[in-house]
């Protein structure tokens, strides 16, 4: 099948490395010339503008987009100058559902289709494959079901869920419904993808500082003191403690996996600084459980631990500070 792609990025290079590989046609645009020739020497088509682009997909095209969120509707609007009624476009980059649903809305007005996809895999992609949430009108979906299904793992050595009902979810893609619905899909998954990830870091912080015990700590007012600091006596090797528990715990997961890669690569995590970004899905998930009136209490404290982590915090810690110091002296250490 030919399928075009706009943003040859981490993913989107990837993407389209692995749908040639499967032989699929695919012409590729990107800011980049750089970027767009090195898929071309992979046998990708290549083209400079988007007005090329489009002239060399055939009718009814299909129209891959891996961009920030923040571009697409600047992409959508010059793309709507040249493309055709009949012509799919689809977001799989990290949109908020409800652009998916006005810009659904808009591209229906002037015949033109459009599907949302939640697309997971990372810079592992290429090899392990992506999982797709994917959103829009059913027999356009189906229509693209080559794309999807190159695209995603495959059911590899997984079983099949016991008493699990027979789809495309056992392959590792899915039609969720709607507009918008692969994006909402995805929206949760990355706001359970950011409490999973804060429990791993803070029950590793809790291994980390298990030695506290060994430590001379001052005697003063400023700090508590360690009722029994024989019971803080352990010096353990967290590369060897994530590895232990990807075999046989209970909370084995592929994040446990990248997080022993991290370990052994760098036992003390040199050249990283404990900034941790958001991408916005986290912060939409808050959004949709408050509109919904469902608790979220995990996935919203590790939200606000990536705000903390860029220093949004210190304000407020400043006035913590000098309140302490105005109630009972107490001078920061």
């Amino acid at each position: 099948m030919q399928i075009g792609m706009i943003g040859l990025g981490r993913m989107g290079a990837n993407m389209v490395k692995r749908l040639l590989r499967d032989g699929h046609e695919c012409v590729v645009n990107d800011r980049s010339p750089e970027a767009v020739q090195a898929l071309v020497n992979e046998g990708a088509i290549g083209a400079a503008s988007l007005d090329g682009f489009v002239s060399k997909l055939k009718t009814p095209r299909a129209i891959w987009l891996m961009i920030p969120a923040a571009l697409v509707d600047t992409i959508l609007a010059q793309l709507l100058t040249v493309v055709e009624p009949g012509d799919v476009i689809i977001d799989g980059g990290n949109s908020y559902y409800i652009d998916d649903i006005r810009r659904a809305q808009e591209l229906k007005a002037k015949g033109v289709h459009y599907v949302d996809v939640g697309t997971s895999g990372g810079v592992w992609g290429l090899e392990r494959g992506y999982c797709q949430m994917i959103g829009g009108e059913k027999d356009v979906v189906a229509s693209l079901d080559p794309i999807f299904k190159t695209l995603a793992p495959g059911q590899g050595a997984i079983p099949p869920t016991p008493g699990g009902v027979a789809s495309t979810a056992a392959e590792g893609y899915l039609h969720c419904g709607p507009s918008g619905a692969g994006h909402f899909v995805k929206m949760i998954h990355n706001g359970i993808e950011y409490g999973l990830m804060a429990a791993y870091a803070e029950g590793l912080n809790v291994l980390h500082h298990a030695n506290e015990g060994k430590l001379e700590r001052a005697a003063d007012a400023e700090t508590t003191p360690l009722r029994n600091p024989e019971h803080y006596q352990y010096d353990f090797n967290l590369a060897e403690i994530t590895e232990l528990w990807r075999r046989g715990s209970v909370i084995a997961s592929w994040l446990l996996d990248l997080t022993a890669i991290s370990f052994a690569e760098h036992p003390e995590l040199e050249g990283f600084s404990g900034r941790v970004s958001d991408s916005g899905e986290g912060r939409w998930t808050i959004n949709a459980a408050v509109e919904e009136g469902v608790p979220v209490p995990v996935l919203s404290a590790a939200l606000f631990q990536r705000f903390s982590s860029r220093g949004e915090a210190d304000f407020a810690n400043k006035i913590l500070s000098a309140m302490r110091f105005q109630f009972g002296g107490h001078k920061e250490r």
